[in-house]
């Protein structure tokens, strides 16, 4: 990659995330929210604002291969990434939750990406990745408070388990009381437990076939077919030609030598 194409895609991810980032017009309006809502704004923008270089680094990734991609050539964009990540040498898993149903949460299902690779300090690092993350925290009749705090969530997700457990607390605290000042009931599946349910409960790793690969071999193979000028088409299968081996008998065989002899001993 060129230094000119590196600099474009570093600018793209500052781009992205400053375009995720609250406004100025959002930061002053929250100004004249109550005070546990301003705390509730300043953690979240400093959790959000706070990027650690491995997560920095796997967003650009991400967002080169969204950037890279041909629109409706993909069927589950999850898989896609996760070879692409594996192509480029990462320790990436798709990774899927499945939780039975409670008394205080309903059972689900979901999906996600996580990457394990190492910390600044040599130790071991997952990080967990959502290309979806935004619209899981949306609210019907959502109060102003609450509107303002998850318009500032990135639509793509990248970090750590315990970074994401003090996002979901936040968010849905501040749910809580949106859905009361609405005088909506809380459904289960915005509570704590069951957010907490979809990225921080016991996955289950899906095993990816690398189908990418295989196709590109058998592109290869069509197309190296097609240039030596045989279709597959026009050619038939017919059976071989066995031909019989050859067995050197001389003059004659020996059964017919000794008809020969007969007929001379019987005249």
């Amino acid at each position: 990659m060129g230094s000119l194409e590196e600099e474009q895609l570093v600018q793209m991810v500052y781009d992205f995330i400053e375009s995720e980032s609250p406004s100025s017009t959002s930061s002053s309006s929250s100004e004249n929210q109550p005070l546990h809502h301003q705390s509730a704004y300043l953690t979240l923008q400093e959790l959000l604002g706070t990027v650690k270089d491995s997560e920095f680094h796997i967003l650009e990734k991400v967002l080169k291969y969204l950037r890279n991609i041909t629109a409706g050539k993909v069927a589950n964009l999850n898989k896609w990434i996760v070879m692409r990540l594996r192509m480029d040498g990462y320790d990436a898993s798709l990774c899927k939750t499945s939780w039975a149903t409670t008394c205080n949460c309903p059972g689900g299902d979901y999906e996600y990406i996580d990457i394990v690779m190492e910390d600044e300090n040599g130790g071991p690092l997952r990080l967990i990745i959502d290309i979806d993350f935004k619209s899981q925290f949306e609210l019907a009749r959502p109060t102003p408070t609450y509107a303002q705090l998850s318009d500032i969530l990135p639509s793509i997700f990248v970090g750590s388990e315990d970074k994401l457990n003090e996002i979901i607390s936040l968010l849905c605290t501040a749910a809580k009381q949106s859905l009361k000042e609405s005088g909506l009931h809380i459904p289960p599946w915005r509570t704590t437990s069951y957010m907490q349910s979809k990225w921080l409960s016991e996955c289950q790793k899906v095993p990816i076939t690398p189908f990418m690969t295989f196709s590109r071999d058998f592109d290869r193979t069509n197309k190296e077919g097609n240039n030596s000028g045989h279709s597959s088409n026009s050619s038939k299968w017919a059976p071989p030609i066995v031909k019989p081996k050859s067995k050197d008998l001389g003059s004659g065989s020996g059964l017919s030598s000794q008809f020969s002899k007969m007929s001379i001993d019987c005249c």
